[in-house]
């Protein structure tokens, strides 16, 4: 999957918008003002990933920890065109979902999740 097929995908979930804290080279996906999935000028795509995942995609080489976010459990894909469209864009909608269940109630509400 290609940056525009990830922002394709995260676009489709509720309540997305997409930034550019990093630059125009950059396109940070967020769920209510929190981000989920970050992509980057060179292709890369780093997003948010359950802790049991985090393992998982680490220890067996299929991710990276991603830089700087590591410690909140992300990974760093170099290469997401690598991946299989359906297992990306279920591993993108569960980073959205993960996101989306730290947001209040109320803004959870408004957002219409």
């Amino acid at each position: 999957m290609d940056r525009a097929g990830v922002g394709g995908v995260c676009l489709a979930f509720p309540g997305v918008t997409v930034d550019h804290p990093f630059g125009g080279d950059h396109d940070a996906y967020k769920v209510g003002g929190k981000m989920f999935a970050i992509t980057g000028a060179e292709g890369g795509l780093s997003f948010k990933v359950s802790d049991i995942a985090y393992e998982v995609l680490t220890e067996t080489g299929r991710a990276a920890p991603a830089p700087y976010l590591a410690r909140a459990k992300w990974v760093h894909l170099a290469d997401p065109g690598g991946w299989p469209d359906d297992e990306l864009a279920d591993h993108l909608q569960t980073a959205h979902a993960l996101i989306a269940a730290k947001l209040t109630k109320k803004a959870r509400a408004e957002l219409g999740l």
